[in-house]
């Protein structure tokens, strides 16, 4: 299936014959893991060996200092008796000099730890640098990928850290960046709560924008993207990061958050055809996903939004042309898309939970309050995800779409041909979508003729347990901007 890692059609993802080159790259995983351990393992002896010669060391030294000077008076103990004054000074002095020694020992123990920790830990990265496209991945390994996140003035946006810092593997490689705009003073104080776990950012420009008479209603989206820009410069020209990924307050991560951005991270770099990857699936109601497969994953042409990734050259040849308003529909242009398209998950990665905003609880109360969240880890780094790829992925989305028995809607509604797993209904214009995508509880709405979720005019989803494809003709040409 081209439904994320489930393909198993021949001569796909290696198919046949691709057993032995898997085998391998495994036996020189394995090689190399256990070369990484005879290397680690010698700087462990070499540590200890150190610190027992240092030991040595001292004690010689210690054994081989002169005794004490003796008093010259004669007094009642003879010329050879010790001043006792002299030799309680003599006593801390070398008290002193022993824990001056035993601190550095102290020290030595440390740096011997800690090389010991940063092998472990590096051990994998290592193994992996013998497979394909190893080298790349340790780079993308040792990145650091910030998260930023946007605030206004949601105190609730307490839930949304708690469960990014629950999950972040770690504080270094995953900087947490909160830019606020607003000024509202009782989301500040919850921001600041977290002292040093986080970055608090405050947007300096809190003045009305300038808005045309006819979106005086929509002035908050204005002061969105305005707060966008600035803080997207932040990230990438104050900060200088290479790449980010973008949340909101309002939004709830899963606990592999970190670990599918961190895996898409080399593919985003390597594929020119991919301009983000999202954590958000506009399909994703429970009952609309196979839950058992998050680990699926797709390409879209539609700019998903809710927790999503872009690099610094990204953001540089969006930035000259940064509109003043409705930015996330702006995303959704040709002009900015190019014929690009984002990964997004079979299962979400994020929920959202703010139906309070801008868009006064808009799709929220019908929608996006039944998106699953995933609760499953899922070890993407692990995955081979080349099957992204454009020149994998789009021959066999084909194969997979129009090799589907085609059925009517009403067939489906019925339950009739049930034998069939995966079908396909065909739309062919717009008014045709619309009326079949709601029909089967599909987002219906399009944004410069794209749909929600959809690849090649493609939306897939599960209806009644089964695989559906609702699909133009396979002769299809490309996006109508009209449909909107």
């Amino acid at each position: 299936m081209v439904d994320g890692v489930g393909l198993t059609e021949p001569g796909f993802w290696g198919g046949e014959g691709g057993g032995g080159r898997r085998g391998s790259e495994k036996q020189r995983w394995e090689r190399q893991r256990e070369r990484d351990m005879v290397r680690r393992a010698n700087v462990i002896v070499w540590g200890v060996l150190l610190f027992i010669g240092w030991n040595l060391l001292l004690l010689f030294f210690l054994l081989g200092r002169p005794p004490p000077p003796s008093s010259s008076s004669g007094g009642v103990g003879g010329a050879g008796d010790t001043d006792p004054e002299q030799l309680t000074l003599e006593v801390v002095r070398v008290a002193e000099e022993v824990e001056a020694e035993l601190e550095n020992q102290k020290r030595l123990l440390q740096q011997i730890q800690q090389h010991r920790g940063l092998w472990r830990a590096k051990a994998p990265t290592a193994a992996r640098s013998s497979l394909p496209g190893g080298s790349e991945a340790q780079e993308e390994e040792e990145e650091v990928l910030p998260v930023l996140v946007i605030g206004c003035d949601r105190p609730t946006i307490r839930r949304c850290l708690d469960k990014l810092l629950q999950y972040r593997p770690s504080k270094e490689l995953f900087p947490v960046l909160v830019s606020q705009d607003c000024g509202h003073e009782e989301t500040a104080r919850v921001i600041a709560s977290y002292g040093d776990q986080l970055v608090h950012l405050r947007q300096p420009d809190l003045s009305e924008p300038r808005v045309p008479p006819e979106h005086r209603k929509f002035r908050g989206y204005y002061k969105i993207s305005r707060h966008y820009r600035w803080a997207l410069n932040q990230v990438f020209r104050n900060f200088r990061y290479r790449a980010a990924v973008v949340v909101e307050d309002d939004l709830e991560v899963a606990p592999d958050f970190f670990e599918y951005f961190r895996a898409l991270l080399p593919l985003l770099r390597r594929d020119p055809s991919l301009w983000c990857a999202s954590a958000w699936h506009d399909n994703g109601k429970e009952q609309m996903v196979e839950s058992g497969r998050p680990e699926a994953l797709y390409r879209t042409d539609f700019f998903p939004g809710l927790g999503w990734m872009l690099l610094s050259d990204t953001w540089e040849e969006l930035e000259p042309k940064w509109p003043d308003a409705f930015w996330d529909d702006w995303m959704r242009g040709p002009e900015q898309r190019r014929g690009r398209a984002c990964v997004r998950p079979e299962v979400s990665r994020t929920v959202t939970f703010g139906r309070r905003g801008v868009s006064n609880g808009q799709f929220f109360d019908q929608h996006l309050r039944f998106i699953k969240l995933n609760d499953r880890f899922v070890p993407f780094r692990r995955l081979d995800l080349s099957y992204l790829s454009r020149e994998l992925y789009d021959p066999a989305f084909a194969r997979q779409v129009y090799g589907s028995p085609a059925v009517r809607v009403d067939e489906l509604q019925r339950g009739e041909r049930s034998e069939l797993r995966r079908v396909r209904v065909q739309y062919s214009s717009r008014d045709t979508f619309k009326a079949f995508a709601k029909a089967l509880g599909v987002m219906d709405d399009l944004k410069s003729g794209v749909p929600r979720a959809g690849y090649r005019g493609v939306v897939a989803f599960v209806y009644r347990g089964r695989r559906v494809y609702l699909a133009p003709p396979q002769d299809w040409t490309g996006y109508d901007p009209t449909w909107s």
